[in-house]
């Protein structure tokens, strides 16, 4: 449904002449922790779009609804997300720990270099 939706307004940007495109699946916004699970469960599925990809999950209730933490402990939980989400093509991260994103994100491109 969320790529669906996209697909269509990805169409009427390129028919308006707008190239420049990134996508946000938008987690958290009117969603259940199942349902953020299932949308980061498919972020590859993402990349038909042909667009990158940015996603918002730091310190998200998503996190602390599964480990029980507060948004000032979801660090760790916000780290993996991360990871998971670099892992299946996602190409922007919205963060709050801009120096622990940068590190995840220099091991993440060791790893594939």
């Amino acid at each position: 449904e969320v790529i669906r939706d996209l697909s269509k307004k990805i169409s009427d940007l390129r028919n308006l002449g707008v190239n420049d495109i990134i996508v946000d699946p938008g987690f958290g916004f009117g969603k259940t922790t199942k349902h953020n699970y299932e949308l980061l469960n498919h972020l590859s599925d993402f990349n038909i779009l042909e667009t990158p990809v940015l996603i918002g999950v730091s310190r998200k209730r998503m996190i602390n609804d599964v480990l029980g933490t507060t948004p000032e402990t979801a660090l760790n939980g916000t780290s993996a997300l991360h990871a998971f989400a670099l892992e299946r093509g996602v190409n922007i991260l919205r963060v709050h720990d801009v120096k622990e994103a940068k590190e995840l994100i220099t091991l993440h491109q060791t790893l594939h270099s």
